[in-house]
């Protein structure tokens, strides 16, 4: 298994994915982990690896300068976005790590990994990459979402050129592609990825941390909502940008005493720059989220910019704490609209759906229960890891027969 960063403190949500599927795969099969080091305390966290992984490596990494534009990437075929995880001692020192090892599979995450893996197992047979988000797709919806000046519109296009033609060709090349939901497969499949190639995985929660037994609701006296996530993140920014901006005056005009709770690390100036609205609490970069979705009357997901993981939803859930969100932001789960959440497109149509919660207690509570019940029937980590371990016997029947 080969990750482009050290994923404990599972401080983002890409984290939680790929360390619980590592654990639960390595339950079922013997796994060598190889992991791209970046932060200075990631070899505090070796020692939790090497309880479930047969060899572990963490190679220390950090990205180069991003390549000049007109000089460096420009007539370069490669995507710099993939580019920027490139290094030549981490080549050399997966290729020592693995050399004289048989595999009968070697998986990896996301696409900044392929050049590595197109190196070093060009003749491999079983080939699966885990997607936490599908970069063409990503791309994509941040063009068409952002607000962005001319030239670099001009960039994001350019590297989105590089990506299909990156994306085609491994096509041809991967076993399987492991998607977060069923939009990132249909996006696939439009743009002509073969169908048997890619098996949709959602995201899930660990429930025995995410306990609502163990951390039953303790809401706010005022009515509270939570956002939760990387604050520098861009669909993120995004969808918080579009709240402050579009929603948020209206759930005051109707609702004074509601105020809005940030929690996540690294935010940018952008969002600094809402802290000083009237209702909100910002709380930042904290060691454990539970009290907070324990204190909130709801989580707010405002996300435009699509695909990948939605851990917060399934985090929140397993909480019992119930979720107002865009139809994107929680695709990928079989959650229904006014049974286990409420979603909400236009800005209108979001603030009536906190504004509802607000005023129902009742309704909160239905579909707090109701999602809890659905994310431990669905979307524990345990069954999913076991729908893994699943498909990758089937690709391994389907290799040797």
């Amino acid at each position: 298994m080969i990750l482009p960063y050290v994923p404990w403190p599972l401080r983002r949500g890409t984290y939680q994915r790929v360390y619980h599927l590592a654990e639960q795969v390595a339950a079922r099969f013997k796994v060598d982990l190889f992991c791209l080091s970046s932060e200075p305390e990631d070899g505090e966290s070796l020692g939790r690896f090497e309880g479930f992984c047969h060899r572990v490596r963490f190679e220390p990494f950090q990205h180069p300068p991003w390549a000049a534009f007109w000089t460096d990437r420009l007539l370069n075929p490669a995507p710099v976005t993939v580019r920027h995880w490139w290094s030549d001692e981490v080549l050399r020192a997966l290729k020592e790590f693995t050399d004289g090892k048989h595999y009968d599979f070697i998986w990896f995450c996301d696409l900044v990994l392929w050049p590595y893996v197109e190196q070093l197992f060009p003749d491999h047979p079983v080939k699966v990459m885990d997607r936490s988000r599908v970069d063409w797709l990503f791309q994509t919806e941040e063009l068409a979402t952002l607000d962005l000046p001319g030239l670099e519109r001009f960039k994001r296009r350019e590297n989105l050129s590089k990506i299909i033609r990156l994306e085609r060709r491994m096509w041809t090349e991967l076993s399987q592609m492991i998607v977060c939901g069923p939009d990132d497969k249909t996006f696939l499949l439009d743009k002509g990825a073969p169908d048997d190639g890619i098996f949709v995985l959602a995201n899930g929660a660990n429930t025995t941390f995410f306990d609502a037994d163990a951390w039953p609701p303790m809401p706010t006296r005022e009515p509270s909502a939570l956002f939760c996530g990387a604050l520098d993140y861009t669909p993120n920014v995004d969808g918080l940008t579009w709240y402050f901006e579009a929603i948020h005056d209206k759930i005051l005009a109707v609702c004074p005493d509601y105020k809005v709770i940030l929690v996540g690390k690294n935010p940018t100036p952008l969002i600094r720059s809402f802290v000083d609205r009237p209702g909100v609490e910002f709380v930042g970069e904290v060691p454990d989220v539970r009290p907070y979705y324990q204190k909130a009357w709801m989580q707010i997901v405002p996300l435009r910019i699509g695909g990948g993981t939605r851990l917060k939803i399934a985090e929140g859930l397993a909480m019992a704490n119930p979720v107002v969100s865009t139809t994107l932001g929680a695709q990928g789960l079989e959650l229904h609209h006014d049974w286990e959440l409420l979603l909400g497109d236009a800005p209108q149509e979001f603030a009536d759906c906190v504004i509802r919660y607000i005023r129902d207690k009742e309704l909160r509570e239905a579909h707090g229960r109701q999602g809890c019940a659905t994310i431990k029937r669905l979307y524990t980590w345990e069954s999913l890891g076991g729908s893994l371990a699943d498909r990758l016997n089937q690709l391994l029947t389907g290799t040797q027969s």
